[in-house]
């Protein structure tokens, strides 16, 4: 599983012109599925999406979590994250799992984060979404559930 973090001071995605889901502050999340990902990665992916140090104390240092802050998630799936475009001018997206793989493990790291304590709000499996969000820092990092 591939996600990409960024800290964000709100957070809206659109389906159609129509918002379909947002938050205040937080953090958005793309998130990319392989086939080989299972329970295991879904575990710690949400563990260190709600546990990652990446917002300030009040020295400025980034010190406190989202559990911390009392954050929330905009999470967007995005099968593009596994695009490979070392060979040619046309990515290939081989590495993304099959989509009806990929909504089950999307829609389960979304369950698991929620079990945790945060309020998550998601786009639409498979539709075309446009993402609008300010990034604050800006913060963004990039988790890997396994070196694949």
């Amino acid at each position: 599983m591939r996600v990409v973090l960024q800290r964000a001071k709100n957070a809206k995605v659109y389906v159609d012109n129509q918002v379909v889901g947002a938050i205040d502050y937080g953090v958005m999340i793309l998130v990319g599925v392989t086939h080989d990902d299972d329970e295991k990665d879904i575990q710690y992916i949400a563990d260190k999406i709600v546990n990652l140090r990446i917002f300030e104390d009040e020295q400025g240092k980034m010190n406190l979590s989202l559990l911390d802050v009392k954050g929330s998630v905009l999470s967007v799936s995005q099968f593009t994250l596994y695009g490979d475009a070392r060979k040619g001018r046309r990515p290939n997206f081989m590495n993304a799992a099959k989509p009806e793989v990929a909504n089950k493990w999307y829609q389960r790291l979304n369950e698991v984060i929620k079990e945790k304590g945060i309020h998550v709000e998601t786009g639409i499996f498979g539709e075309m979404m446009d993402v609008e969000f300010t990034n604050d820092g800006p913060v963004t990092i990039i988790l890997e559930s396994a070196v694949k």
